[in-house]
């Protein structure tokens, strides 16, 4: 048996990240591990440039993960006039200026950024080994009252509520996920089964991830 916390991400939008191509952002069905890591470092309050302490989380991060409602697909154009003197501030806390040439400036950066609008996701996540620090309590702890403002893939996806909503003992992640109960307006979906879901591999599927 293994103690899980029960997670619900929902928003008027969410940004799953998958890999970004160019100017393209594209997103995910699913939450990915780097997302939920730091998501929990940002409730625990941790600084961005604590890498060791993130990757050490999110070796130890196991979790399984549910898409109640698709939402719809929303994608961002943006632009931006960069000019060859401005300067941005970077993760490691440093302002970092630009190069090219002149001809690099002519015209506007471009990039587009994919979202799901409406979508609701629900995931039951635990950590191994259990005693290492933070703890799972620890966690949910910061979960219900975070050290910052939290966010679901992007800072611009806020959440529509709090994100825990249990926790309970499971013989697996796959059984702690389906103590979920679907979205209301997914009942029918969650009986025929059609539930997209996501889980790690285990006794009934040893071959690695799968989904229904």
């Amino acid at each position: 048996m293994i103690d899980c916390l029960l997670l619900r991400l929902e928003g008027p939008l969410m940004a799953f990240g998958g890999e970004a191509v160019d100017a393209h952002g594209p997103v995910r069905a699913f939450p990915g591990a780097s997302m939920l890591t730091g998501l929990l470092a940002n409730a625990l309050g941790w600084d961005q440039g604590e890498l060791e302490r993130h990757q050490r989380l999110q070796d130890r991060l196991r979790f399984a993960a549910r898409l109640d409602r698709r939402g719809e697909a929303l994608q961002d154009f943006q632009t931006a006039a960069l000019e060859q003197g401005d300067k941005g501030w970077t993760t490691r806390g440093r302002p970092e200026g630009r190069a090219g040439g002149a001809g690099s400036y002519r015209g506007p950066h471009l990039r587009y950024r994919d979202y799901a609008a409406d979508a609701l996701c629900h995931v039951a996540l635990t950590l191994e080994p259990a005693e290492e620090p933070p703890r799972l309590e620890e966690v949910a702890a910061a979960l219900e009252s975070p050290a910052r403002s939290l966010f679901l893939g992007r800072k611009p996806c806020l959440p529509s509520g709090y994100l825990l909503v249990g926790r309970v003992c499971a013989g697996d992640l796959r059984d702690a996920l389906e103590a979920l109960p679907a979205a209301p307006e997914d009942l029918a979906e969650a009986a025929a089964g059609r539930l997209p879901a996501q889980w790690p591999a285990g006794r009934d599927d040893p071959d690695g991830d799968e989904a229904r």
